[in-house]
């Protein structure tokens, strides 16, 4: 699939190693499944969704053969919804909110038959018909391609709005295309969901920075508001010894390399530092590239670990070590110095309330060829301190939750940029909040 200037192939070595986290449905599997459904009046599940897709509705809708009509009604609360269904933590949202669960049943496999009604509408020509006929004069920027600005951009499209995206990178889709395992979604799907926006009319500019401050002044005469979708910046270091080693690569490169096509394998023996979302994604992702052993530091207890319950349990099931109560505090290199030799770690003490601080016991070494660290990004605070009357919160942009609205009035913002770093789902329902929002104050100021 080509988006922009540069083309995506799937390499066939990373698509065996990659098979789908949870399979499609066959048509025959998702009609029973869908008739499980109780069609809940003010449903919890609906609820339970950041975008409010009405879930009863599209389930109905598939239960009597209209998968058309299921992917609209998702679409129309979640115009990703399809990278949703295979992305979203749907055992702590929907699924997890289910009524089903209170009779002793399994709760309805949502995920999956949003995926279903989804997967039907691109296979069979993906079109969507704008809300209002007219063409408006407006124009907005989104700053940055990833959920949040397109889901903005594509809500002020269905509107009649003129909506440019930006992005210093080749590809959009942000983390949907370069930072998701690859299990749970190809870069592929990210970009097919790319072109049905663009077939909405918006207009991506690639490869084009907005990082100074005579480039804000540039889209604050060319346009009428401006979105901010930027995420976050680069990964925290690890700040030790040996981390400029060859073989040390963060968690979100090593994933976008394998997702891209420039990496088919890990270390033999990796080393993942930290154990969020990420870590996880990153240690399954070099098991399944041929790492012998992946384990897994962290400094706490399983317990006090930040990733999903669940991705945990898929991690232990695929051979994962998991070191708790270790903190690396060097990288050390073979005896040339050009490869690494392992990882110097300090336990660490756990005391009541949960701080952390070394114990005097000896330190041990793990051997490795490989360090991923994924122990967070940090927000764009070089970026961000160029905006004029943008009001900061903990290098956070400051907005109104209802609106995305900042303390500049022209501009909106959502997704990571805000709330820290939380879901693709999350990113989705600021975006479309924005760009409602927006759409209000313009229709409003141009009467």
């Amino acid at each position: 699939m080509v988006t922009g200037d540069k083309a995506i192939v799937e390499n066939p070595v990373v698509a065996a190693a990659f098979p789908d986290q949870h399979p499609p449905f066959e048509p025959q599997a998702a009609l029973i499944e869908s008739q499980r459904c109780l069609f809940c009046f003010d449903a919890p599940c609906t609820n339970a969704c950041p975008t409010h897709i009405d879930v009863p509705r599209f389930i109905k809708k598939i239960s009597t053969g209209n998968l058309r009509g299921s992917a609209l009604a998702i679409l129309d609360a979640n115009i990703l919804g399809a990278s949703c269904s295979r992305v979203c933590p749907v055992d702590v949202l929907c699924e997890g909110a289910c009524v089903m669960q209170r009779h002793g049943k399994e709760p309805i496999e949502i995920g999956r038959l949003q995926r279903h009604a989804m997967d039907y509408f691109y296979r069979t020509g993906a079109s969507l018909r704008r809300k209002e006929t007219a063409e408006r004069s407006e124009k907005v920027a989104c700053i940055g391609a990833g959920p949040a600005s397109l889901a903005c951009a594509a809500e002020l499209r269905l509107r009649g709005f003129r909506v440019a995206v930006f992005d210093a990178r080749p590809l959009p889709g942000g983390l949907n295309t370069y930072g998701v395992a690859e299990y749970k979604l190809r870069a592929v799907d990210s970009l097919r969901e790319i072109e049905l926006i663009r077939s909405l009319g918006a207009e991506f500019r690639f490869g084009t920075a907005i990082d100074t401050p005579s480039a804000f002044e540039r889209l604050e005469k060319e346009f009428d508001a401006i979105f901010l979708g930027i995420g976050l910046g680069p990964m925290h270091k690890l700040g030790i010894p040996g981390e400029d080693l060859p073989g040390v690569v963060n968690a979100l490169q090593f994933i976008e390399e394998y997702k891209t096509g420039g990496r088919t394998s890990a270390g033999r023996r990796t080393v993942v530092v930290g154990a969020g979302n990420t870590a996880i994604d990153a240690a399954r992702a070099a098991k399944r590239l041929g790492a012998e052993e992946v384990r897994i530091v962290y400094r706490r207890d399983a317990p006090q670990m930040p990733a999903f319950s669940f991705e945990f349990e898929h991690a232990r099931e695929e051979g994962v070590i998991f070191q708790w109560r270790s903190r690396p505090v060097a990288i050390r290199a073979n005896s040339a110095g050009t490869a690494i030799a392992s990882v110097e770690c300090a336990t660490v003490e756990v005391p009541v309330g949960g701080t952390t601080k070394p114990t005097p016991s000896p330190h041990f070494e793990i051997a490795c060829d490989m360090v991923i660290p994924a122990i967070g990004q940090s927000p764009l605070l070089e970026f961000l301190e160029k905006l004029r009357g943008i009001t900061l919160d903990r290098g956070r942009v400051r907005v109104d939750r209802a609106t995305g609205r900042t303390s500049s009035p022209r501009y909106f913002a959502g997704g990571d940029c805000v709330n820290g770093g939380r879901e693709v789902v999350d990113a989705v329902a600021d975006g479309k909040r924005a760009g409602e929002a927006i759409a209000e104050m313009l229709e409003v100021t141009h009467a």
